[in-house]
C-alpha cells in the first residue's frame, strides 16, 4: 500500500488537464461532475448511449457522497490518481484505504453506494446501459449481477489506458471515440473470470505492522517468510490479503518502497547513484537504475536533474550541506554487499 506521502506526492506531481464547469461543451473533451455522479447540467445523451464524466476533488477535506446506480444501467468507475476513500453500502464495508492509479470499480443497477473521500482525488466514470454490457460466457459460468456488483480491480494497467486516452493534455475526443472506448472497457471487465472465492483483504493492523516493519528495514534483504511472520499468517494467506488489501504483490510493494526512499536521496542529497542503490537495499547500481526507470518511467540520474530544476534556488542544497550528504551515515557498503548476497525471494 502506498504511504500518506506517496498519495499526495502523487497528487501533487499530476499536470492534468483541469475542468472548468464554466467552460463551454467543445473546450473539453469531458464534462465535468458538479456533483459526485451526477453530470452538469445540460449535458446531452441519449437513453442508449454510454455516458462519461469526471469527479475531480481537489480539497485535502474530508467529503461524503451518496448515488444510487440507475435501474436500467451499470456504473463504471477508474481511478486517474493514487488517493484514499472508503467505499461503503448500509453498514457493510467495500473499500478502506489507499485506491492506486489504474483502479477499477463496478456497481450493478438499482444499488446504492456511499464514499467518504480523505483525499484529493480524480475520477473518470461511465454510466453504460444494461444491454451495452452483455458479458459472454466464460468457461463453465456467467456473470451475474453479483458477480459485477462491487467488482473491483486494483491497478488494472488496460483500464489506466483507457482512460488515459480520454483525459491526457491534447487528446482529441468526439463523442464516436468516447462511445468505443466504454464499449472496450465493457468487453475488458467481461473477459475477467468471475471471482470463485473471494479473498479477505489484510486487516489493517496487520497491513500496519507489515508497513512499519518495511519501513524499518527496507534497506536489508526482507523475503516473503518475514513479512508472512510479522503480519501472523502463512505465506499463502499472507500474500492473498496482503495484495487484496493494496493491490501489489508484496514484491512489488517493497521495490515501490525502495524507490520512494531513493526519491529522498537523490532530491535531498549529493549521494552518488552507486552509494543510494545499497543505501535502499539493491545489490548493486544497475539493479536500481532498472527498477526505478521501470517504476518512473525515468533514470535515477535524470529524475535527480529534473527534481533539481524543478526547486527553487533557496531550497538547494549548499555546498558545505550537499558534501556532507555525500556519505550516507550508518551505510557500510562493503557489510551491504555482503548481505545482499542473499537476494530477496519474495513471492512473485
Amino acid at each position: 500500500m502506498l504511504t500518506d506521502m506517496q498519495a499526495a506526492g502523487s497528487w501533487s506531481s499530476y499536470q492534468a488537464i483541469q475542468c472548468d464547469p464554466g467552460s463551454s461543451q467543445e473546450a473539453r473533451a469531458l464534462p465535468c461532475e458538479r456533483e459526485w455522479r451526477q453530470p452538469e447540467q445540460g449535458f446531452d445523451a441519449a437513453p442508449e448511449d454510454i455516458t462519461i464524466s469526471r469527479w475531480i476533488y481537489a480539497q485535502a477535506a474530508v467529503r461524503h457522497e451518496e448515488a444510487v446506480t440507475p435501474p436500467d444501467r451499470y456504473f463504471i468507475s477508474i481511478a486517474l490518481k493514487t488517493t484514499r476513500l472508503k467505499l461503503s453500502r448500509g453498514n457493510r464495508t467495500i473499500f478502506d484505504g489507499i485506491m492506486p492509479a489504474g483502479s477499477l470499480y463496478v456497481g450493478a443497477p438499482s444499488r446504492q453506494l456511499s464514499v467518504q473521500f480523505l483525499a484529493p482525488c480524480d475520477f473518470l466514470h461511465f454510466s453504460l446501459p444494461i444491454d451495452r454490457f452483455s458479458p459472454p460466457q466464460i468457461g463453465s459460468r456467467l456473470w451475474s449481477g453479483d458477480d459485477l456488483n462491487d467488482l473491483i480491480l486494483l491497478r488494472d494497467p488496460f483500464a489506466e489506458q483507457l482512460a488515459k486516452a480520454l483525459t491526457e493534455p491534447g487528446s482529441s475526443v468526439d463523442q464516436e471515440f468516447a462511445q468505443c472506448v466504454g464499449r472496450t472497457l465493457a468487453m475488458h471487465i467481461s473477459r475477467h473470470e468471475p471471482p470463485r472465492t473471494k479473498v479477505n483483504a489484510l486487516p489493517k493492523w496487520r497491513l500496519r505492522r507489515v508497513e512499519a516493519y518495511v519501513k524499518t528495514h527496507y534497506d536489508s534483504c526482507i523475503r516473503l517468510s518475514d513479512l508472512a511472520k510479522v503480519a501472523g499468517l502463512s505465506r499463502m494467506h499472507f500474500a492473498a490479503q496482503f495484495r487484496a488489501a493494496t493491490g501489489y504483490r508484496p514484491r512489488e510493494y517493497l521495490l515501490h518502497q525502495r524507490i520512494e526512499y531513493a526519491k529522498t536521496l537523490l532530491s535531498n542529497s549529493e549521494t552518488s547513484l552507486a552509494e543510494i542503490a545499497l543505501a535502499v537495499g539493491f545489490c548493486t547500481q544497475a539493479h536500481f537504475s532498472t527498477v526505478f526507470k521501470r517504476i518512473t518511467g525515468d533514470t535515477p540520474a535524470r529524475w535527480r536533474c529534473t527534481c533539481r530544476n524543478e526547486l527553487p534556488p533557496l531550497l538547494l542544497l549548499d555546498n558545505d550541506r550537499a558534501s556532507a550528504c555525500k556519505t550516507l551515515p550508518g551505510v557500510a557498503p562493503a557489510n551491504r554487499r555482503e548481505s545482499c548476497e542473499m537476494r530477496n525471494n519474495l513471492g512473485s
